[in-house]
Parts: structure tokens; sequence; C-alpha cells
């Protein structure tokens, strides 16, 4: 803290992923920052990917393994002379271990000024009912 009593706000870095499989695409590999909640119908994954457009992200589900995949690329700043470069571009990648059984068909996946918002709803739960015995 300093001495107003305010907190300090600390810049984190881009971190670079260590994969162990071989890029077919030269460049560096980021993890982006995500934040994930629960509620009782869904799942929901936010995660940070700055200068990834939709038609280079997959996000992909199989065997509970969700696996988001992007790219950023400095396409707009090709025909310009750099004088300052601070901002990293890259691949970005994470996969997450889904514990929960997701309807796939209705996961709902948007993209907005760099943030990923993921929402994957649950499997309805079996309600637990009286069954009514019939005699015949």
């Amino acid at each position: 803290m300093d001495t107003n009593g305010i907190k300090d706000l600390k810049v984190r870095e881009k971190q670079e992923v260590d994969l162990s499989v071989e890029q077919t695409r030269p460049g560096l590999v980021f993890t982006p920052d995500v934040d994930i909640f629960e509620t009782e119908n869904d799942i929901i994954l936010l995660a940070d990917m700055p200068g990834v457009k939709a038609e280079n992200l997959t996000i992909d589900l199989r065997e509970n393994v969700l696996t988001l995949s992007g790219y950023s690329d400095d396409e707009e700043n090709r025909d310009t002379s750099v004088l300052i470069s601070e901002y990293e571009v890259g691949k970005y990648y994470r996969q997450f271990n889904i514990a929960e059984v997701v309807v796939q068909d209705k996961i709902d996946a948007q993209l907005s000024d760099g943030t990923l918002r993921l929402t994957l709803p649950k499997v309805e739960k079996a309600k637990p009912r009286q069954i009514t015995v019939k005699t015949a």
C-alpha cells in the first residue's frame, strides 16, 4: 500500500505457456487469464484474449476437456514503422477439465473487446418424483 492507504496497482505481464508439443506456427504462446463462475444452471468462463478475432478462435469440448485456442497478429501495423512496441502478439492456449456434464448444443460463446464469455449450461439433474402404482 502507498502512504494514502490506496493499494498500488501492479501490472501483470503476459505469461508464456511451456508447451510439450511442437508448434507449426512460429511465435509466442500465452496463457489467457480467466475467471470461472458457477451458477445453479451454468458454468461461466471469462478469458482475456486481446487482439484475437472470432475467426481466429477455436473452442473445443470433448471428453470433458475444454480447449481454448486463438491467435492475434499484428496485421493492422504491417505497413508502418515501429517506434515503440510493448504489445506482444501470439497464440493463446488453455485447457480445462470440466467436472460437470454440460449441454453441448446450448453452449454460448461471445467475444467482445478481447474478452471471451463462454456459457456452459449444465445438464438438468433428474428431479425426484412420486410414482403412482396402478392396480390391474
